[in-house]
């Protein structure tokens, strides 16, 4: 029993260690506390304490463990994306029936659950929260997000029936009966998935990485930070270098004046990255404001347009109306800017380039689409990782694309990838709507 309740315990403090900004992953603590309650119910009840604690241990579980499931689903369902109000309001009505349980129970006296009633809610809330984490993996279309919600689906479903089935399905029959074995036993199968998962692929934000020295991962964490600042720094030369040689070309008073602007924005922009970027082994600065993508999306575009016109790219923006964004512009302008400069290097010999900026339900979706070589599908999920590139070459550090997942996470939304050999690539960053963030707020 103890380990029953130990087990649940640090995986609610492992998610909330993860990441306490997390909701989804505050709200999966909260159900996994609260149903450890019902291994420390039976063990008061082993216990000389009086039985009203065993009681008061066991009507908590029962009451407050679905209303935190369905909860959960729903946060891990909508995403970081959801409308806050509604959200917030929909969180009070599911707290009425468990409230009102407790409430009646307080009242007659007796805090033994009353299983054909709560088959009538609590049954209803598991069956929902089941359906929410099923309908959140058949929708999701990003790759490596899609894998992890079904990860959470093969996690939590089996067990959730199980304790519809076993608990108040079998206790509302036979009041007698004794679920807490089976129960425990799909505990198990569920924290073992998640054990063997969280090592292999992650769970809810939560990935182990063995380190075998420390001191290497130390250097590398070290080396990432210098290396991240060399990729600002290259690619802020880059667009210095580019305007020089344009100016040097041009007649004298024909668009001098706006080279010489692309390089004053370049040089403060990479004034203002060095003077952030600590190092990886802290989180980078980030200060949030209201910021217009359309204009993120243009300064970004700017220090490019020379080199995409001598490549003989093709460059269509399409640009809808949207509300600003809450983000860090200098990071999301560079971020929005390693896709640009990707999308470049894809198409040194031309091609056509597509920006586009639209919104749906939940994001603002900024898209940047080439019709360059492509990639095979194998390398889709690496792309993402640090020092990892597909381009040959002193220049490239493999952090352009890290950069942009890490900066996209700190808005709260995710960098989407799709590309084919031969058919070109397009990123995608949505950016929640309607998000008031915190700093480093994430899904």
């Amino acid at each position: 029993m103890l380990y029953y309740v130990l087990m649940l315990s640090a995986a609610a403090v492992v998610l909330l260690a993860s990441d306490v900004r997390s909701e989804s992953g505050r709200w999966a603590a909260f159900f996994l506390l609260s149903a450890a309650t019902g291994g420390v119910a039976r063990l008061w009840l082993q216990s000389p304490l009086p039985h009203v604690w065993f009681e008061t241990a066991q009507m908590i579980n029962q009451t407050v463990t679905p209303y935190g499931v369905l909860v959960f689903s729903l946060v891990y369902a909508g995403g970081a994306t959801a409308a806050l109000t509604k959200r917030r309001r929909l969180k009070g009505w599911l707290l009425l029936p468990p409230a009102a349980m407790l409430g009646y129970a307080l009242l007659r006296g007796d805090l033994e659950p009353n299983y054909p009633l709560m088959l009538i809610w609590a049954a209803p809330y598991y069956l929902t929260a089941c359906v929410l984490l099923i309908a959140s993996y058949l929708r999701e279309t990003d790759r490596r997000m899609r894998r992890g919600r079904l990860i959470t689906v093969v996690i939590t479903v089996p067990t959730l029936l199980a304790v519809v089935a076993f608990i108040h399905v079998a206790k509302a029959i036979w009041p007698d009966f004794d679920f807490f074995g089976y129960i425990s036993a799909f505990f198990v199968y569920s924290f073992a998935i998640a054990l063997l998962c969280v090592f292999v692929y992650g769970v809810l934000g939560v990935k182990v990485r063995v380190e075998s020295d420390s001191l290497a991962g130390a250097m590398k964490a070290a080396g990432m930070g210098t290396s991240l600042l060399n990729h600002t720094i290259k690619n802020e030369v880059g667009k210095i270098a580019i305007s020089v040689e344009n100016l040097r070309g041009a007649p004298e008073g024909s668009g001098t004046d706006e080279q010489l602007a692309v390089i004053e924005r370049a040089a403060a922009h990479l004034m203002e990255m060095a003077g952030r970027i600590h190092s990886r082994t802290r989180d980078f600065a980030w200060n949030p404001a209201r910021c217009d993508p359309a204009s993120l999306m243009r300064e970004a575009m700017a220090p490019l347009r020379e080199r995409f016109a001598r490549q003989g790219v093709t460059v269509v923006e399409a640009y809808d109306e949207t509300e600003p964004l809450f983000a860090d512009p200098v990071h999301l302008r560079e971020a929005i800017g390693n896709v640009l400069a990707n999308a470049a290097d894809a198409m040194e010999a031309g091609g056509a380039l597509e920006t586009q900026i639209r919104r749906d339900r939940r994001d603002i979706v900024l898209s940047v689409r080439d019709n360059g070589a492509g990639m095979p599908s194998e390398l889709l999920d690496r792309v993402w990782e640090p020092f990892y590139s597909t381009k040959q070459g002193k220049g490239n550090y493999g952090l352009g694309l890290s950069y942009v997942h890490q900066v996209l996470r700190k808005c709260g939304g995710r960098a989407e990838i799709d590309s084919k050999p031969g058919a070109g690539t397009v990123v995608r960053l949505r950016i929640p709507r309607s998000r008031k963030m915190k700093e480093g707020a994430g899904p």
